[in-house]
């Protein structure tokens, strides 16, 4: 039985989508305009969280930076996940060959450390937000297709299964009308699932600068420009960690509502 959404999880979530999407209006400066003669300032009437190291206003590159992780991390999650999710409804419900060729090949990419093959890729094709996007989606894949895949096999034998194909039903409309809605509740908690991952990656590789490219204002950029600086101000690296914990923990409280929500053992 699906049991009713919990409310706080999700607002949680709305309210940082809400600023991400309205950056361009809720952010009080540029955030990439400069003013080198109070770098490193702190928080004053005018610039709420402080300066950073190029005196750029902090809270605007915060906001601004939840534009661009959410951007990145929701787009890989996307196209993961339609290419993961096709790859298992097709291996899980074709079997064979056809499983071989699909869902076997998704095992090869999970031999390889996640962190380590991108930053090969990063590294080949050069640093920026579509590469990461493409890279990330590349790791995530395999994920939505083992998910998709249990799912599908234990669905395929069900009754409503059976009666679409007796009904003359062909493979394409079974899958996608049938087996699919039925198998929708652990995908939407593997998509959650995979925001949350890939908003840290996203940091981590900016923040070696392999990732978003300066002067775009991205969380780990920031983390990776206020580890320099922290002696002289330290908040400038408490208030990128906070925005990235914070969003971590949103994410990651609305997978446990929606695994709870879906889970039919609970």
């Amino acid at each position: 039985m699906i049991r009713r959404a919990p409310v706080g999880p999700i607002a949680g979530v709305v309210v940082i989508l809400f600023v991400a999407v309205l950056a361009p209006v809720l952010a009080p400066h540029d955030p990439v305009r400069m003013d080198v003669s109070h770098r490193l300032a702190h928080p004053s009437a005018g610039h709420a969280l402080g300066q950073d190291e190029y005196g750029r206003d902090v809270l605007s590159r915060l906001i601004w930076g939840a534009r661009v992780s959410l951007t990145v991390a929701i787009g890989s999650a996307i196209l993961a996940g339609v290419i993961g999710v096709t790859i298992g409804l097709f291996g899980g419900y074709f079997r064979g060959a056809v499983e071989l060729f699909t869902v076997r090949v998704t095992d090869v990419v999970l031999s390889f450390p996640p962190i380590l093959l991108a930053l090969l890729v990063v590294t080949l094709l050069g640093p920026g937000a579509a590469t990461l996007t493409l890279v990330l989606s590349i790791l995530y894949v395999p994920g939505y297709a083992r998910v998709t895949y249990g799912e599908v096999l234990s669905a395929r034998a069900h009754e409503y299964v059976e009666a679409a194909r007796a009904a003359g039903a062909g493979a394409p409309r079974i899958l996608a009308r049938t087996i699919l809605p039925n198998v929708a509740g652990p995908i939407l908690v593997q998509f959650s699932l995979t925001v949350a991952s890939a908003m840290v990656v996203e940091s981590g590789l900016s923040f070696l600068g392999l990732g978003v490219v300066p002067p775009a204002p991205s969380w780990g950029l920031m983390i990776r420009g206020a580890r320099g600086t922290m002696e002289h101000n330290w908040l400038l690296l408490l208030w990128p960690c906070l925005a990235l914990v914070l969003a971590i923990l949103a994410v990651n409280r609305l997978c446990d509502a929606l695994r709870d929500v879906f889970d039919p053992h609970t």
